[in-house]
């Protein structure tokens, strides 16, 4: 008996990915109420480019870096939708003062808009601990 052929869909190419990361981004951005200055902070970028990306990004052409940082940022967004399952009190988190030491009252995004990848490494190593998953 002959093999039947299995269809797959093509890889995404790098400019896919990159816009549907940054479209994510953005309504990330939104739901924690955040503005285009922190977007910016987040991401690393400079003025232009964040506009040209928050305006078409399917032209964008990200680097490993924001790429890294995009990562982190959805890994923080999941973290928090599976620790806090109400979607107010996850949105609400990041922007509220918090004792733990690594923040140590202040708020979470004050830690994230250090500039830094590893400012949003640590936060996500963070939530991954609280969630008993891996530190």
């Amino acid at each position: 008996m002959p093999h039947a052929r299995v269809r797959t869909a093509a890889p995404a190419q790098p400019r896919e990915l990159a816009a549907a990361g940054l479209r994510t981004f953005f309504r990330i951005l939104e739901a924690w109420g955040l503005g285009d200055a922190e977007g910016m902070r987040l991401l690393g970028c400079p003025r232009s480019t964040y506009y040209r990306w928050k305006a078409k990004p399917d032209s964008a052409r990200l680097t490993p870096d924001t790429l890294e940082r995009i990562s982190y940022i959805f890994g923080i967004y999941k973290d928090l939708q599976i620790l806090l399952p109400k979607q107010e009190a996850a949105d609400s988190w990041i922007t509220r003062p918090n004792q733990a030491p690594i923040f140590g009252g202040k708020r979470p995004m004050d830690r994230l808009l250090g500039g830094n990848v590893a400012d949003l490494y640590a936060v996500h190593q963070y939530l991954d601990a609280q969630r008993g998953g891996w530190a």
